[in-house]
């Protein structure tokens, strides 16, 4: 059976810093960014602890996919994609931890 995945960002309180990131178990992975489970990670060293965007794919083939192509994107675009989704780049966490698994 295929595992699903989605894609997401994580910034901080003064939205200078993203982080695009894929994963197979968004709430886990959210869970790890925000208490530091990896210290020496990009988003423990920037303090990237809400998550303002996120995208669910049937495959994790296809959120990887979808991860390489925002990383090639301007910071503008990344911008314009969050704001479209979540106009207030409200940190999306509670939303996600609510999901019916």
């Amino acid at each position: 059976m295929e595992r699903g995945g989605c894609i997401y960002i994580m910034t901080y309180y003064q939205r200078t810093t993203l982080y695009i990131g894929v994963t197979s178990d968004l709430r886990s992975r959210i869970y790890e960014h925000q208490n530091k489970i990896h210290p020496k990670s990009f988003t423990a060293k920037y303090n990237l602890t809400r998550c303002v965007y996120y995208e669910i794919y049937t495959s994790i083939e296809e959120a990887i996919d979808r991860e390489k192509q925002l990383k090639n994107w301007s910071r503008s675009k990344k911008e314009v994609l969050i704001d479209n989704f979540n106009k207030s780049w409200d940190d999306l966490t509670k939303i996600i931890n609510e999901w019916e698994d």
